[in-house]
């Protein structure tokens, strides 16, 4: 859902664009999105992630009112297009991915010093001793 200014701003306290209506199951439940819905849902989300990147923020959520402030279009375009859970999800996943990616590159770093300290150690004297 896509909010103008707050009302301490000068906005007003209804959303610029209104919703579009879910439709609903029969057991009351929301209507899961078709493919199109989610294919657009991923390139607000790959745009608006570009827009981060761009801009040196990683985690969208500490930073919102950076990621606002910088990428207003591309926030405003990904909460329109997404449902609140899955911005939430695609967020925290970001930052996630980010500390894990990060910890395999300082895995890879550990082991080539290891494997060149073993390498050298095998160049100055024989196995045996």
């Amino acid at each position: 859902m896509a909010w103008g200014l707050p009302t301490w701003l000068g906005g007003t306290s209804t959303p610029s664009q209104p919703e579009p209506a879910r439709p609903k199951s029969k057991d009351g439940g929301f209507v899961a999105p078709d493919r199109h819905a989610r294919a657009l849902c991923y390139e607000s989300r790959d745009v608006f992630f570009d827009c981060l990147d761009r801009n040196n923020i990683l985690d969208a959520i500490k930073e919102d009112e950076k990621a606002r402030k910088v990428c207003p279009k591309e926030v405003e375009q990904y909460e329109k297009d997404c449902a609140k859970s899955w911005i939430k999800y695609f967020k925290e996943k970001r930052v996630m991915e980010n500390k894990r990616d990060q910890s395999i590159a300082q895995i890879q770093r550990e082991d080539e010093k290891a494997a060149a300290k073993s390498k050298a150690g095998r160049q100055k004297g024989s196995w045996l001793g």
